[in-house]
């Protein structure tokens, strides 16, 4: 079942979420959910504050992409289709400075709203699967500027505040107009 997607200026998507603790089905369903709705709005990835719930949990799925990225997950390269969609809880970044990338990144949180974003191209992320199980994954390109993204969403930062101020300035009409509708939406 898809779940009702939050958009910007919606209080939650600035909350920090909470470290999960307990691995039961309700978390299962809650990231089964998630992945469907990535999927149903032609998402690459989305954060439990995009639905509502303000914990550390994100998904990511990269199958459909064609861009080019590599990986090593728990110390092997195993093809994507074995350890994607992929559910990230309580994740940890480790970013190497250099080198960096500048891509134009979107979210399913600002529709229609696009704009290019620094980031670092190599990354160490450590997580829990929904079962509880460590997992350690070393990914850079699209793999690498998803992950940090939906991580950003679980420390309550949004691509927005990564931008270039000029970039940003651009989007203020788009972002002015996308905060009204997302309040009248609340009332």
């Amino acid at each position: 079942m898809a779940l009702p997607i939050v958009h910007y200026n919606h209080p939650i998507l600035r909350k920090k979420g909470a470290k999960i603790t307990v691995f039961n089905a309700v978390l299962r369903d809650l990231a089964d959910a998630m992945v469907q709705t990535m999927h149903a709005a032609e998402g690459i990835g989305l954060a439990a504050q995009q639905v509502g719930q303000a914990v550390q949990l994100c998904v990511v799925d990269l199958r459909p992409s064609e861009s080019r990225f590599d990986w090593v997950y728990d110390g092997t390269s195993p093809p994507l289709e074995l350890f994607m969609p992929l559910v990230l809880v309580n994740p940890e970044v480790t970013a190497l400075p250099k080198p960096e990338t500048v891509l134009e990144e979107g979210c399913l949180s600002f529709p229609q709203i696009r704009g290019d974003v620094t980031r670092p191209d190599l990354i160490t992320v450590k997580f829990k699967d929904v079962t509880g199980h460590p997992h350690t994954l070393q990914c850079n390109g699209l793999l690498a500027r998803c992950v940090q993204h939906e991580v950003d969403h679980l420390n309550g930062v949004l691509f927005i505040d990564r931008m270039d101020p000029d970039a940003l300035a651009e989007l203020t009409p788009s972002l002015k107009e996308l905060k009204k509708r997302t309040r009248e939406a609340r009332k």
